[in-house]
């Protein structure tokens, strides 16, 4: 249980702990969260971690935690910072070992009563084409001169070696790829961990789903977004596999050797990182942009692959399956955003919270421009799962950011102790949910009583104004590893 301290609220879905509750604080922790929330986000040591990183050189305006946080590795997972650009902080623990962890919606032309009769055998074929589990490999085998190429260009290279569609890519965050990446920066080590990762999902929290869309909550947006009632949707939730792991594993090694060179002793040694124009810093910008394009590229194949299966099993044409959107939830950014009144340059952490940028915003597709970026939040494997449009004050008050599910309340080894993974696969199934998994423990520690209510998580959200409901996603086949 971690410690009580003083909040003040704000607003209706607001919170604040005040710089006065601790010394180090250099801004405020904001948190977004709904009165019936709170317990859960008190659990643990997310409050905690949210004055640490308020405590970071060069943070600007306040830390901030989502409805979905919890206690992560030095940085709560659910949180964003922005420090000052270059010379404010940076660290691996603010993006994650999962370096762009993301989702990723498809949309096709099916209706449910098109595939409700077939949905246990597209679950069965995406099983066994799209690999899952811990370390698991697949069909995309690389050496290391192609493996370079996978870091500097992202999802275009699998478009250009015909794993992928041309179109796809203005609908991925930044175009499937970062600018900035620099293979040179990425360990050999890292590197072969990814020889044959592309095209997986790995394991955890990570997964491929059918769902059918059961709730629109606003036309507009939807129509925009290609969203109609009952239309069959895939959901791709999965990151940069073990070789972002290793990429997050060598610089934090890196920075807890030299941060004291610059000065800095965090209030825990997690929290290891670097001004953002030091060496180490700019290095690990351009590893983390490396792992964040393997991160896309994998995405891509993935829903290569599941094009494919809805072809075997549906006898739907590939090119009728378009791409709603693609955005990173584990990821480091240089954007612009208000201090003080003044547009100013900042380095965005985001751990666990999605990029939700308001309408206009140039970053945007041009086709959802005048509604605002398209946001996926999945619930979990029993629960539903949701697309929102950001908004105006996500861009005001959160660094153009919102929540990225439903989080974590219980672990997984509690989880585990609370449900049996062969009567929770069965009760699921007798909701019309078909879970193909490598083990019952995995299907158990992510069962839904792990996780807080996606609904309150979704609501608080936009009732803050970061982002706005469009519609609910309801699982009917669930791939996971």
């Amino acid at each position: 249980m971690s410690k009580e301290y003083p909040l003040n609220r704000l607003g209706p879905v607001l919170w604040e702990i005040p710089m006065s509750a601790h010394p180090a604080m250099r801004v405020p922790g904001h948190i977004y969260c709904r009165e019936e929330l709170l317990d859960a986000i008190r659990h643990d040591r997310a409050l905690e971690q949210l004055i640490n990183v308020a405590s970071l050189p060069g943070i600007q305006r306040a830390a901030i935690v989502m409805p979905d946080a919890h206690e992560g590795y030095g940085f709560p997972i659910g949180g964003v910072a922005a420090t000052r650009w270059p010379d404010g902080f940076i660290s691996p623990g603010g993006i994650g070992y999962d370096i762009n962890c993301g989702v990723r919606l498809l949309l096709t032309p099916l209706v449910f009563r098109d595939v409700e009769n077939r949905v246990e055998a597209f679950s069965k074929d995406l099983y066994s084409s799209v690999p899952s589990g811990t370390g698991k490999g697949g069909d995309v085998l690389l050496n290391l001169n192609e493996m370079n190429a996978v870091l500097r260009q992202g999802a275009a290279w699998a478009v250009s070696h015909q794993l992928g569609e041309p179109e796809d890519l203005e609908f991925i965050e930044s175009n499937g790829c970062l600018a900035n990446a620099d293979p040179e920066k990425v360990s050999e080590q890292a590197k072969r961990r990814g020889l044959d990762q592309l095209g997986t999902i790995g394991s955890g929290n990570h997964f491929v789903e059918m769902d059918r869309i059961s709730a629109i909550f606003n036309d507009q947006a939807a129509a925009a977004f290609g969203l109609s009632q009952d239309q069959i949707v895939i959901l791709i939730h999965t990151g940069s596999r073990g070789l972002g792991h290793q990429v997050a594993t060598d610089y934090l090694r890196l920075m807890v050797n030299v941060m004291d060179q610059y000065g800095f002793k965090p209030r825990d040694r997690e929290l290891a990182g670097v001004p953002f124009n030091a060496p180490e810093g700019q290095s690990y910008f351009n590893a983390m942009a490396a792992a964040a394009n393997f991160a896309w590229c994998n995405r891509e194949i993935i829903s290569h692959k599941i094009r494919q299966s809805l072809q075997r099993v549906f006898n739907l044409n590939p090119g009728h399956v378009k791409l709603l959107y693609d955005v990173a939830h584990n990821i480091a950014k240089i954007e612009d955003h208000p201090v003080a009144g003044v547009p100013t340059k900042l380095i965005v952490h985001r751990k666990g919270a999605t990029r939700a940028f308001g309408p206009g915003h140039l970053d945007i597709p041009e086709k959802y421009r005048a509604i605002g970026q398209p946001v996926l939040i999945p619930g979990s494997m029993g629960t539903s799962s949701f697309v929102l449009a950001g908004a105006p004050n996500s861009m005001d008050s959160a660094f153009g950011s919102t929540c990225h599910g439903a989080g974590r309340k219980l672990s997984r080894t509690a989880a585990k102790k609370q449900v049996g993974g062969p009567e929770l696969k069965e009760a699921l199934r007798k909701e019309g949910i078909y879970i193909q998994a490598g083990s019952f423990g995995g299907i158990a520690e992510e069962a839904p009583l792990a996780y807080k209510d996606v609904d309150l998580v979704v609501d608080t959200v936009h009732e803050a104004g970061l982002a706005i409901k469009v519609a609910r996603l309801k699982p009917l086949a669930v791939i996971k590893g």
